[in-house]
């Protein structure tokens, strides 16, 4: 790992990319992420750190029709999923080919869909290695046929993995986006029986809050990190701000207790960041119309900071 003074050396060039769309979702109000962090000055925190900015604005897709079940996948709003993660990869695959760091702002967690295939399409092409953790209280794991609910953002890790509706496993291209070992599952606390046997038959590591009370956050990282190095390796990081106790964040849909804590958070980030590997970010499933006084929006930029090298103090690792 690096040391922070020579992360901040060679920061990134970042792009801020809005994808305001909440229809994978139970609840409504996620489509209003982008504006609530670019509201906690997002932008202007990251460019303290040296980092030249460009905030892309929103994206446009079609809005959440709030229906039933479609046939016949028995998924909700598919075509309008479908139709997000299209524009979704297209802008966050662009920024990557232009040798940006992309930002995707959300809206809600399957638009992570489109995001991590363009990323894995551009590793792809670019020979590197690929490593994606997902930051969340849920597993994300549920296929159509297993889905309690149809809400398209509880399927994105299955769909990575090859295995769900056609039109989301082939964004990245015929294979799956994802092969087995290239993505980790930290924070979970709320997962479906299915879905237990969904995580063990696609062989992903996973890292529950029992294990983190058990050993801490600083070895379950040192764990998730552990095959994460400088060279070759683009780190893919997917946060779910429900991953965080709702304590701390109450401004999401799907709070689930007994999350990490702030400096528990905080850890999580700043050891990220002493990877050096960072490429690219998803902050979904923040949730204004449930927060208080945009307290939530306020922390997770703040921990997007930690996740771009800022510290107490300057530190060798």
């Amino acid at each position: 790992m690096r040391t922070a003074a020579a992360s901040r050396a060679a920061q990134p060039s970042v792009s801020l990319i809005g994808a305001p769309s909440d229809a994978g979702a139970a609840n409504i109000g996620s489509c209003m992420g982008p504006e609530a962090l670019r509201v906690a000055q997002l932008g202007s925190a990251l460019e303290t750190l040296g980092i030249r900015v460009s905030d892309l604005g929103n994206l446009s897709g079609p809005p959440n029709p709030r229906g039933p079940r479609d046939k016949p996948y028995g998924l909700r709003n598919l075509a309008e999923c479908t139709h997000w993660n299209h524009t979704v990869f297209d802008a966050v695959l662009n920024e990557l080919d232009n040798g940006q760091t992309p930002i995707m702002l959300g809206g809600d967690h399957h638009l992570a869909i489109g995001s991590i295939s363009a990323v894995a399409q551009h590793c792809r092409k670019h020979g590197k290695l690929l490593r994606v953790l997902w930051l969340d209280a849920h597993a994300d794991c549920n296929t159509p046929e297993i889905s309690p609910s149809g809400n398209v953002h509880g399927i994105p890790v299955a769909c990575l993995h090859g295995m769900g509706p056609e039109q989301l496993t082939t964004l990245a291209g015929s294979a799956p986006a994802l092969t087995s070992g290239e993505l980790k599952l930290i924070g979970l606390r709320s997962v479906d029986d299915a879905e237990k046997q969904m995580i063990r038959a696609l062989s992903i590591e996973a890292y529950d809050m029992r294990l983190i009370d058990e050993l801490g956050m600083y070895k379950v990282m040192r764990r998730a990190l552990r095959d994460i190095r400088q060279g070759n390796v683009h780190l893919h990081v997917s946060f779910d701000v429900d991953f965080l106790d709702p304590s701390i964040a109450p401004g999401t849909g799907t709070t689930v207790c007994g999350g990490p804590g702030y400096r528990e958070a905080q850890l999580c980030m700043e050891m990220i960041a002493e990877t050096a590997c960072l490429g690219s970010l998803d902050v979904v499933e923040l949730n204004p119309a449930l927060d208080v006084r945009n307290q939530t929006a306020t922390l997770v930029v703040e921990l997007i900071q930690s996740l771009f090298g800022k510290t107490t103090l300057l530190r060798s690792v």
